[in-house]
């Protein structure tokens, strides 16, 4: 939740030794934004108590016949849903608060809106992965803790990361991680036990399940806020600036896009289907609309054809936002979108649209159809205006005739001041608006302009026409376009929670002719093969197919086919221990229950005792002392990480945190909810 430095000279690479900080977050810093994310957090809290209170007093009117105790329940209950409308009203307002994510230097460009991101509650995944550990994998997963606190310090990190490139990669590290998480130690034949509880960015409500899918897909939805957030910040009255902002939206727009495509029937109603949408095409707007900031940065020329043009760019952007704003108040969107940003999409609609009919009529207005003008080429940029052109008439006579030009140009300008005072109404409609100063004063100077321009080409003597001016034809250069983030190869699933294992076994290994008795393939771990069933080795125990994963007391599990004969090929005649594991049929297994839920508004299928753990429980402080590959790292030595435009990896040398891909489509049983 912060954009400052981290405080005490404290390295944000690292652990330090007053606390722990990871590169792209610190936990500690007091922005705007960080206030406006602590409140969210606050009102979570609060929400999730009134709704324990409506539960319990919901039973116990289901559960009673006395009629006064009836009437107390009923009268509890108006005043917690009262409680509770209060408090989504709050909500609703930190949702509306744009004007702390926008960039302190901005004086004159029109606020965009950011996501919040979401909030969460602690996870411990120490007992139950070290349980799972010492039964899955026969191994004592208290050699695992530094590991295990590895992740939890880097989910814990993953709630407060920096609005930059660092807060990015931070919870991609994190959402590849949980690729790994998943194939490891969540099994489609048992629950370990792991509970997420996330809530609800725009109505607060909580959601509870034991799937990870859950966990993967609240972090899209924070990737996606937290791009937004960069797009906003970013200063928009410079090239660079705009730049940043445009490839933030695009990346967001990504993003949500990859979520919605991939998680499906998610419990929590921000990221349902028709709210990505919403989402998505709020985010394309707001790129389109830097865009246009974009191209009229270094100034418009007043010249016939670059008015044309930027009047049709202008157009453009009042088009996408009617698309956002038609998305926005449709049942069942509009119950839980903030109020604010259904008027601020219309508001732009107004604006946008009235510069494009400004365009058009300084066009026809201040300029004439010389004889040294390219008569065709003006007639083709007019006729490409309309889809019909006013009264019939053709784009060459209306730029020949002046009083045609003149009357067309007035009717656009009527439109221009017509669109500007309803963005100011629109303005005044909304208190959360009307904070935004520099938003009514772009507004009042726009509506100024055109009313000057107006009277500038009206003349007292001449009779007043009350000719439409037509709709423009929205047409643009440059077309935002979402960046989505490239699928690649999960990981390797040789020893996975779907597959189940022997514990490990000793072979004594004892050379006969200097012959093994066998031969090896794969790689990282290596396979038996081409076993002799008379060698010593197979009398002890040896079956083809077993993964060695041990030679005397050296771990081999991550080791190829040549770095295992190395190990073998000094073997005296006393032998070797070697260690290896046998592939169980799982087939037989029963399938795991469908993993519970509890979200508000839902059918309750899960005690909301697993929402009840203390806030205030912190993680132990992860402990870096350098481990030997575990299981938890199998299927990573020697993969280069796949690194993308929108999503790039951070380079950790840890076990936990080994290069890694971002997205995994090979794991489609848990991409479902």
């Amino acid at each position: 939740m912060t954009d400052t430095l981290i405080p005490n000279g404290c390295k944000s690479n690292g652990p330090v030794e007053n606390g722990y900080f990871k590169k792209g977050c610190n936990p500690f810093a007091q922005t705007g934004r960080s206030k406006l994310q602590n409140k969210r957090a606050v009102l979570n809290q609060k929400i999730i108590k009134q709704m324990r209170m409506r539960a319990g007093a919901e039973n116990l009117l289901k559960a009673t016949s006395n009629n006064k105790v009836r009437e107390q329940v009923v009268l509890e209950l108006s005043y917690v849903n009262s409680d509770l409308q209060l408090l989504m009203e709050q909500l609703e307002g930190l949702n509306s608060s744009v004007e702390v994510y926008q960039n302190v230097q901005e004086t004159s460009s029109i606020p965009l809106i950011p996501l919040g991101l979401k909030e969460t509650k602690d996870v411990d995944f120490s007992v139950p992965l070290k349980d799972f550990i010492l039964e899955h994998y026969s191994e004592d997963g208290s050699n695992f803790q530094n590991q295990i606190d590895d992740l939890m310090d880097l989910r814990q990190a993953c709630r407060t990361p920096s609005r930059n490139n660092s807060g990015v990669d931070l919870i991609a590290n994190y959402f590849s991680q949980l690729s790994f998480l998943e194939t490891r130690f969540f099994s489609p034949t048992r629950q370990i036990g792991i509970f997420f509880t996330w809530y609800d960015s725009f109505t607060g409500m909580p959601v509870c399940q034991n799937n990870i899918s859950l966990e993967r897909a609240s972090m899209l939805f924070n990737m996606a806020a937290l791009y937004s957030q960069i797009g906003t910040r970013a200063d928009r009255q410079t090239q660079a600036g705009l730049e940043d902002a445009i490839a933030a939206f695009q990346k967001s727009a990504g993003v949500l896009h990859f979520l919605k495509e991939t998680f499906t029937h998610t419990p929590s109603y921000d990221m349902s289907p028709a709210m990505l949408s919403m989402l998505f095409r709020l985010m394309l707007a707001q790129a389109q609309e830097c865009l246009f900031e974009q191209i009229t940065l270094p100034g418009i020329r007043n010249e016939f054809f670059s008015l044309l043009k930027m009047a049709q760019e202008a157009a453009k952007v009042g088009e996408t936002y009617a698309q956002v704003h038609q998305s926005m108040i449709e049942t069942p969107i509009k119950s839980n979108v903030p109020f604010f940003w259904t008027t601020m999409s219309q508001l732009k609609i107004n604006h946008y649209d009235s510069l494009a009919h400004y365009f058009v009529s300084t066009a026809l207005l201040d300029h004439q159809l010389n004889p040294s003008d390219d008569e065709d080429k003006q007639e083709k940029a007019l006729s490409q205006l309309y889809d019909a052109m006013p009264e019939g008439r053709s784009p060459l006579d209306i730029l020949k005739n002046k009083d045609e030009r003149r009357r067309i140009g007035k009717a656009h300008l009527q439109r221009s001041i017509m669109g500007h005072e309803e963005a100011i109404r629109t303005h005044c409609r909304c208190r959360h608006l009307q904070k935004l100063d520099i938003l009514s004063d772009i507004l009042h100077a726009s509506l100024n302009r055109s009313l000057t321009k107006f009277e500038q080409n009206d003349k007292e003597d001449e009779f007043t026409d009350y000719m439409l001016a037509p709709d423009i034809i929205s047409k643009t250069e440059k077309k935002a376009e979402m960046e989505i983030p490239a699928a690649t190869k999960g990981p390797l699933s040789v020893f996975s929670a779907k597959q189940r294992w022997t514990a490990p076994r000793t072979i004594r290994l004892i050379l006969q002719d200097r012959d093994l008795g066998f031969t090896l393939k794969g790689d990282a771990p290596v396979q038996i093969q081409s076993l002799d069933p008379l060698c010593p080795a197979a009398a002890d125990g040896l079956k083809e197919g077993d993964y060695l994963v041990a030679v005397g007391d050296t771990d081999c599990k991550w080791m190829g086919v040549s770095d295992v004969m190395k190990l073998l090929k000094d073997v005296d005649e006393e032998g070797i221990n070697i260690r290896v594991v046998s592939m169980m049929d799982s087939s037989s297994q029963p399938m795991a229950t469908k993993s519970a839920t509890y979200c508000g508004g839902l059918s309750k299928t899960y005690s909301m005792i697993c929402l009840a753990h203390d806030e205030d429980d912190k993680n132990p402080k992860s402990r870096k002392v350098a481990k030997k590959p575990s299981f938890l790292s199998w299927g990573l030595k020697n993969k280069k990480s796949s690194s993308t435009l929108s999503l790039p990896n951070a380079d950790y040398s840890r076990p936990w945190n080994r290069p890694s891909t971002n997205y995994s489509n090979s794991h489609h049983e848990s991409a479902l909810y």
